[in-house]
């Protein structure tokens, strides 16, 4: 029987066959990002009560009331956006709020404007929304934003550009200049903007997050993407927002309402109380900042290359300035056999025109994990160079 040609011809992602992999102990997985504790105990103990002790029926569709406050209070804390629930509508992860607003928006013939490396969900949502997904292709070692190159893209069906800031898989964020130069291409050819912001709290160095949102002309024609996975660091919890105007705001509910229709209450009764404490929100970044530093220290101190990263669980190995001849799927396939470590090919984030010289590895791990991992690694390399 024939399924649909988008889905039956697509194969497992590169992230579930690297964790497999990595199921049995045998190996190290610094591919697929999530960390390897349980996430912060005064957040499952939030879970846990409210569990126990609200109700465990249908919430509304939309999201319990108080983490819909509790969205655009903390937005308006740490962001200054001026939002309130009318703006936001919780749904069951972040790529769910991306196919919400990609199958509500994007109609047959409509052009989407992705930049790549991309986030693997993006191009599939388009096409199965009927629309087509055009590439403007990022390069290392800093991907930049180019305006030129993002005019060039537009044509009369463009209908929306989607972006990812801070960016998966590289780790970089864009300048505000370079956002600035996105939101005046969206203003105009009046575009929609599709911003999937999942890592605005992982951010390092002192550097703020600012989204599209606010920039001039944007709060009627764009769309912010939330993650708790991402800034509490609990994936599998699945509780993710979007925030839009509420003329946009509704219409979403609306297609939400027939994918998951809603998500578990006591989950989003704990996020809610989770972003009401900007002490817990910084100890989790903090402790990630550490990984980070430990991990490009390491590979430093192991002579491999890293390109310069200031956001989210990942950095990037430039291979051929470490020395390494074989390009990143090569690298990655041998090295989770040979070298035990599971690793992410940057080339998989690319539908065409791909940057084949980057290996993604993932920093939120446990300092010895990470140690370990990098050794592996190195001891790898080693055998390869004397073959």
């Amino acid at each position: 029987m024939d399924l649909n040609p988008i889905y039956s011809g697509m194969g497992v992602t590169i992230f579930e066959k690297m964790s497999a992999l990595c199921r049995d102990g045998s190996r190290i997985n610094l591919g697929q990002g999530f960390p390897d504790d349980s996430g912060p105990p005064e957040l499952l103990a939030a879970a846990g009560k409210a569990l126990l002790e609200r109700s465990n029926q249908y919430p509304p569709s939309p999201g319990v009331p108080e983490l819909r406050d509790a969205v655009a209070t903390w937005y308006y804390r740490s962001q200054g956006l001026d939002l309130s629930r009318d703006n936001v509508v919780v749904t069951s992860g972040a790529t769910e709020a991306l196919a919400v607003t990609i199958l509500a928006s994007i109609s047959p013939g409509d052009e989407v404007i992705l930049f790549a490396p991309v986030y693997d969900a993006y191009a599939p949502l388009v096409r199965r929304a009927g629309g087509t997904p055009v590439f403007v292709t990022l390069r290392p070692p800093h991907w930049r934003y180019d305006g030129d190159a993002i005019e060039a893209a537009v044509t009369p069906r463009t209908r929306a550009i989607i972006l990812n800031d801070p960016l998966n898989p590289t780790g970089t964020c864009a300048s505000v200049e370079e956002l600035s130069t996105i939101a005046q291409v969206c203003v105009r050819h009046d575009l929609l903007a599709i911003c999937d912001e999942v890592w605005e709290a992982v951010r390092f160095d002192g550097q703020s997050h600012r989204s599209l949102l606010s920039f001039p002309g944007m709060a009627a024609r764009t769309i912010k993407i939330g993650s708790a996975g991402k800034i509490f660091g609990v994936t599998g919890w699945k509780i993710g927002w979007l925030c839009a105007a509420p003329a946009l705001a509704s219409v979403l509910a609306r297609a939400h309402q027939f994918l998951t229709f809603t998500t578990p209450p006591a989950l989003q009764y704990a996020v809610a109380e989770g972003l009401a404490s900007d002490a817990l929100i910084d100890e989790r970044r903090e402790g990630w900042a550490q990984t980070r530093a430990f991990l490009n220290s390491a590979l430093a101190g192991e002579g491999f290359a890293a390109l310069p990263n200031g956001a989210t669980w990942f950095s990037c190995i430039d291979l051929p300035g470490s020395g390494i001849t074989l390009d990143d799927a090569g690298f990655a396939e041998r090295s989770v056999h040979e070298g035990m470590v599971a690793s992410i090919p940057v080339s998989a984030f690319y539908e065409t025109d791909a940057v084949t010289s980057v290996l993604r590895l993932c920093h939120c791990k446990a300092e010895s994990t990470l140690a370990e991992g990098v050794a592996r690694l190195a001891r790898f390399r080693g055998g390869l160079a004397s073959r």
